[in-house]
C-alpha cells in the first residue's frame, strides 16, 4: 500500500504485493521455447491499482488485464513485451501506460478508449512507427514519449490531442514536420533531436505556449525568421546542424560557450545576421 493505493511490484522475478511477498519461479513450462508469462492467479488481485513490473523478460500482457477495472498505472518498462492487447481499452480509469524499453511494434486502436490516460511512454521500442488515429480521442493525454523508435513523421493523432503539453520524438526518422504543427496549441516542450529534419515550418511560430524546443543533431540549414517572435520560447537548441551561417567565426571560445548555454540568444543573433546579410546581398 502506498499513498492509499494497492500496488503490485515485480522486479527480476520477485513478487511484491502490498506487505506480503510470494517468491515464485515465473518461467512457465511450455513444450517449446520458454516464455515469460504472468500466472492466472493474479486475477484474485483485481483491486490492485498500480502494476510496476520491470526487468522480468515479460513478453505478453495477459488478456485478463481487463479485469483490473481500478487500474491507474500500468508500468511494464524494460521487459520484452511485443504487443499491447485490445483488452487494454477496458481500462477506462488508467492514467499512465509506461511501456518503454520493450519490443512493441503496433499500438491497438482500442487504446483510444482509455479516456483517463494522461501519460503514455513508448520510448525505445525500436520498430514502432505509427499510432492509430483513434488515439486522438485521448482528451486528457498530457505527456507522450515516443523517442528512439522508427517514426518517419509526427503521428496525425497527436495534432488533435487538446491537452498535450510534452512530446518527445528524439531519435526517430523524422524528415519533415507537419505544416499544421501549430494545432498542438497547448504544447510546452517538443524534443526532436537526432532526427533528419532539413527545415522547420513557419507555422511553428504560432505555437504560443511552446517554451522548450530541442532540434540538435538534425540537418537544418537555416532558422525560420518567424521564430524571432516566439517570446515564450525560453530554451531552444540548434547544436550540431549544418546551418548556413557560421556564427562562431566572430566569437571567442567564452562567447561561443555562452551561446550554446543560451540557445535562444544564438537563435536571435542568427536570424538578425541572416537578415542583415540578405539585405547586403540585395544591395
Amino acid at each position: 500500500m502506498q499513498d492509499g493505493r494497492l500496488l503490485l511490484c515485480l522486479e527480476q522475478e520477485e513478487w511484491k504485493v502490498s506487505e506480503f511477498i510470494v517468491t515464485s519461479p515465473l518461467h512457465q513450462a511450455y513444450a517449446g521455447t520458454p516464455t515469460m508469462a504472468l500466472p492466472g492467479c493474479l486475477v484474485r488481485l483485481s483491486q490492485v491499482q498500480e502494476w510496476h513490473i520491470h526487468r522480468t523478460g515479460l513478453q505478453k500482457i495477459p488478456s485478463f488485464i481487463s479485469l483490473f477495472s481500478n487500474l491507474l498505472v500500468l508500468d511494464l518498462s524494460r521487459n520484452g513485451v511485443t504487443e499491447i492487447p485490445k483488452d487494454i481499452g477496458s481500462l477506462t480509469q488508467l492514467r499512465e501506460l509506461l511501456l518503454s524499453y520493450n519490443k512493441v511494434r503496433l499500438v491497438p486502436e482500442e487504446l483510444g478508449d482509455c479516456e483517463s490516460l494522461e501519460r503514455l511512454e513508448l520510448a525505445v521500442n525500436r520498430e514502432l512507427d505509427r499510432l492509430p488515429d483513434k488515439l486522438s480521442q485521448l482528451r486528457r493525454l498530457v505527456r507522450v514519449d515516443l523517442s528512439m523508435n522508427a517514426f518517419g513523421t509526427i503521428p496525425p493523432c497527436l495534432l488533435r490531442m487538446p491537452a498535450l503539453e510534452w512530446l518527445d520524438m528524439a531519435g526517430n526518422r523524422l524528415c519533415s514536420l507537419p505544416q499544421d504543427i501549430h494545432r498542438m496549441q497547448k504544447l510546452r516542450a517538443l524534443w526532436l533531436q537526432r532526427n533528419m529534419l532539413e527545415t522547420v515550418p513557419e507555422s511553428v511560430g504560432r505555437m504560443s505556449r511552446l517554451d522548450t524546443l530541442v532540434l540538435s543533431g538534425n540537418r537544418l540549414s537555416d532558422i525560420p525568421p518567424v521564430m524571432e517572435e516566439m517570446d515564450n520560447l525560453r530554451f531552444v537548441n540548434f547544436r550540431d546542424n549544418p546551418l548556413t551561417l557560421e556564427m562562431a567565426d566572430a566569437a571567442d571560445e567564452e562567447e561561443e560557450e555562452e551561446r550554446e548555454m543560451f540557445g535562444r540568444e544564438f537563435m536571435l543573433t542568427y536570424i538578425q545576421e541572416a537578415r542583415k546579410r540578405a539585405l547586403d546581398e540585395a544591395n
